[in-house]
């Protein structure tokens, strides 16, 4: 599985390798032998995959990056045509729990501190990208909300473990080397 030292940020890396890719926060590889992943415990992990092109990507979209539009320099960096993207988003902090100061408002074009919903921001970035929307499916769970089945940062502070999200390639072989049902 390729890694991250997760920094926050917009900046997208290649993973040819098992292994830490460097320092970034999404993770692209067209590499059949390669999972690559992400951690978060509030911030969104996005899973994309090019059906076509044979393409994936993990992505940790937190404020920073959402702000800066990290899915979609994803999706640049996979050269990935947007008809033949499928996106998933999964479980973070939802609105009902994330409530931002004015600085971080502002970057989400509100004039004053409130809650922010990130999974609807990535989604229509992607969507405002050329991302189907019937193409992308979205979790929808609130990782604070859920203490029984998620990590939350902002519930548990220092004490909060992560989830690893990751996507990986299944081999041409594999996939081609299945038999076709018998109809009897």
């Amino acid at each position: 599985m390729a890694s991250l030292k997760q920094v926050h940020s917009a900046r997208v890396l290649r993973a040819d390798s098992d292994g830490l890719a460097g320092e970034g926060d999404a993770l692209v590889t067209d590499r059949e032998a390669v999972l690559v992943s992400v951690r978060t415990a509030d911030c969104y992990p996005i899973l994309l995959v090019d059906v076509k092109s044979r393409v994936v990507a993990a992505v940790h979209a937190g404020w920073r990056g959402t702000a800066a539009g990290i899915a979609v320099a994803a999706l640049e960096t996979m050269g990935a045509r947007r008809r033949d993207i499928r996106a998933a988003i999964g479980p973070g902090i939802g609105a009902c729990c994330y409530y931002v100061g004015d600085e971080v408002a502002r970057l989400f074009g509100r004039t004053e501190a409130g809650h922010i919903d990130l999974a609807e921001w990535n989604r229509r970035q992607l969507i405002d990208a050329g991302v189907s929307e019937g193409n992308i499916e979205v979790i929808g769970q609130c990782t604070s909300c859920d203490a029984g089945q998620y990590h939350s940062f902002r519930r548990d502070k220092d004490q909060a473990g992560r989830m690893i999200s990751y996507i990986g390639l299944k081999s041409k072989t594999a996939v081609s080397d299945r038999k076709a049902p018998r109809n009897t």
